[in-house]
């Protein structure tokens, strides 16, 4: 298996840019839309490719989520998607082995990211956490409770001590899906 490579969204090519896009948008069958793209950009990614055509990719990028009256460095993780044709091969893993490692090298506190149900076995078998506890986000408008993720987000802790899982996670705010 072609080993994943490590890129921030500066370095780049627009003709990579756009098939990592145009693999989203084929993985999430159509229901990727420009705010999630945005989400995915302005950070780290780790890419597969294989005789020059794009297999997997991920993205870690910086957010502050708010838990226990602190404000956490996040990575959080962002555009998780395999070619339909080469998916159960291992290929989201070595995506997400990657990110993690970055996640572990110093710069962040915890690791986060949203998850849908089908990829939440994915998340778990590798360390992450279900968050149980009430989720928020700083909107414009002040602190607003998004009890519809309830189950969604899954954490990984690497600094300690760990969070309290079940206490408020709250993030920050931005336009499309805020978790």
């Amino acid at each position: 298996m072609p080993e994943p490579r490590i890129a921030h969204t500066s370095d780049l090519t627009a003709a990579e840019l756009a098939a990592i896009r145009t693999l989203l948008d084929d993985s999430f069958e159509g229901r990727f839309s420009d705010d999630d793209w945005d989400h995915a950009l302005c950070g780290i990614h780790a890419t597969v490719w294989e005789g020059g055509v794009l297999l997997a990719h991920g993205s870690l990028v910086q957010r502050r989520l708010l838990h226990g009256g602190r404000a956490l460095r996040t990575g959080y993780v962002e555009a998780v998607a395999v070619r339909a044709d080469r998916r159960r091969e291992g290929l989201a893993s070595a995506v997400m082995a990657a990110l993690e490692g970055v996640l572990r090298r110093g710069a962040y506190e915890l690791g986060a990211l949203g998850a849908s149900e089908g990829a939440a076995t994915l998340y778990m078998g590798r360390g992450w956490r279900q968050w149980r506890g009430p989720l928020s986000v700083l909107a414009p408008s002040g602190m607003r409770r998004i009890p519809e993720e309830a189950g969604s987000v899954y954490v990984l802790p690497v600094a300690a001590p760990g969070p309290d899982l079940e206490g408020e996670l709250v993030c920050d705010w931005r336009p499309g899906d805020v978790w």
